[in-house]
């Protein structure tokens, strides 16, 4: 069976803002790597495509989609005993809204910022795998908001407010990958280069500063293999970190969280492994529409490309005859 891992991430959509409540939107999209393993591959490149739907239960919540295509490049590489793993992601965001009469509603959708760093993995024996994950979600995403038909000045609501500063990611993940279980947890840090930063142009100068925390998640995953199939449980969490309250931009910010939890059926097709889950969220803090959301979750695994195994030398007899 394929080892699964995921590298990096996606997005997060932040709707709804106004001149009185400041708050951020998670960078890496919460879940993103959740029934997935860390540690070392054999030397290739893999792809893997995570694909996500959902809506908050409040009405007039948006139907949000996010996409998050990887590629990862598995070098015969090694630092301090670390196999060297650079990725790229090209995340995107889909979203439709479902506003009260009279506003109307639109379908947009949007390039998130592309993410680019490397894994550091280690094989720590006994099955058991380590990585840390470093990189930067670079700040030259789509730039937007949804103003409903309205002109700027009057009715705009500020979309994916986190794609205004460049994010630095880390994260630190252990896993367990024998006897067909997949046991893996991943603690990520974000931090925002530029907690006041703007966008350009019409829109950026009527939105102004976009208010951005620092972040921390949590991915979960427990899963055991039976033959071809793949099933176990997933849980993720995600909170914004404390702010300067002093800043006249957070004076009045609300901070952030959630938490979620759900199924995974997966199935090794062999040239590719799926994966469908569904989550649902048991707590949250301030997350306003987006609370008490359930998302669906498909999630394609493919190698591009893997390099040819060494061949194996001839055998030798021990007495040779002269």
């Amino acid at each position: 069976m394929m080892k699964t891992w995921l590298a990096a991430g996606a997005v997060a959509l932040t709707v709804g803002m106004s001149a009185t409540i400041a708050q951020a939107a998670p960078v890496t999209q919460p879940g993103e790597q959740v029934g997935l393993a860390y540690g070392p591959l054999p030397e290739g490149v893999y792809a893997i495509n995570t694909f996500s739907w959902g809506r908050g239960d409040a009405a007039g919540a948006p139907d949000v989609g996010v996409n998050v295509p990887i590629l990862a490049w598995a070098t015969p590489w090694k630092v301090l005993g670390a196999q060297l793993i650079p990725v790229i992601a090209i995340p995107s965001v889909f979203v439709n809204t479902n506003n009260p009469a009279p506003l109307g509603n639109q379908s947009q959708s949007y390039f998130y910022n592309p993410f680019v760093g490397n894994i550091f993995a280690w094989d720590l024996g006994n099955k058991i795998s380590a990585a840390y994950l470093v990189g930067a979600y670079v700040n030259v995403g789509d730039r937007g908001s949804l103003c409903n038909g309205a002109l700027i000045v009057t009715g705009c609501t500020p979309v994916l407010a986190n794609l205004a500063s460049t994010t630095i990611r880390q994260t630190g993940a252990i896993s367990y990958t024998g006897d067909g279980w997949n046991l893996t947890a991943a603690l990520t840090y974000n931090i925002t280069v530029d907690d006041a930063a703007r966008f350009g142009g019409r829109v950026g100068a009527f939105l102004g500063p976009q208010a951005q925390a620092d972040g921390l998640y949590l991915d979960l995953t427990a899963t055991k293999t039976f033959g071809k199939f793949e099933i176990g449980a997933v849980a993720y969490g995600y909170t914004d970190l404390p702010v300067n309250r002093n800043r006249l931009l957070y004076a009045n910010y609300a901070r952030v969280g959630t938490f979620a939890a759900g199924g995974l059926i997966g199935y090794d097709f062999g040239p590719f492994k799926a994966q469908f889950m569904v989550t649902r969220t048991v707590a949250d803090r301030g997350v306003g529409a987006f609370a008490d959301e359930t998302r669906g979750w498909f999630r394609i695994i493919a190698p591009l490309y893997t390099a040819a195994a060494p061949a194996a030398a001839a055998a030798q007899p021990i007495i040779r005859k002269y």
